[in-house]
């Protein structure tokens, strides 16, 4: 199972625990990670995800996430194909960033692509006939296939 995450979904752990949602999503997501580290579901890396995982200001947070990401064994490098399928899920509305992403994700033959953003998983949901890859929340993820 080919797994790709946002960086929303990666810092997920991280985040403020005091609210139930993030808390139940922070488990979900260390479960996966748990999962992959016992070599049965592969994270995917990419361009993307380096990139905006760079951005983060604290410091310790950045630490912490690349070595989260570090767990995975496939690495996708942005091209100029990636480029222009983030181009076309921009014109039905999905963020440029996102975009990237979920190209980076297809490009990497994942199995899922994880978010906590739920206007983009809202997006890709009702676009599921031209997205290659299924979309997901963790939480629902992980209730769905463990």
């Amino acid at each position: 199972m080919k797994i790709y995450m946002d960086v929303c979904c990666l810092n997920r752990p991280f985040d403020d625990q005091n609210q139930d949602r993030i808390h139940l999503e922070a488990e979900s997501v260390l479960s996966i990670l748990s999962f992959v580290e016992k070599g049965k579901w592969h994270l995917l890396n990419s361009d993307a995800i380096l990139y905006e995982i760079n951005k983060i200001p604290d410091t310790e947070r950045k630490i912490k996430v690349r070595f989260v990401i570090s767990l995975a064994k496939e690495y996708i490098r942005l091209n100029k194909k990636i480029f222009e399928r983030a181009e076309q899920m921009q014109k039905i509305g999905v963020k440029s960033f996102d975009a990237l992403h979920v190209a980076c994700a297809e490009a990497g033959k994942a199995d899922i692509f994880l978010t906590t953003d739920d206007q983009l998983l809202k997006k890709l949901r009702q676009h599921s006939d031209k997205i290659k890859v299924k979309a997901a929340n963790p939480l629902e993820w992980v209730e769905e296939v463990i």
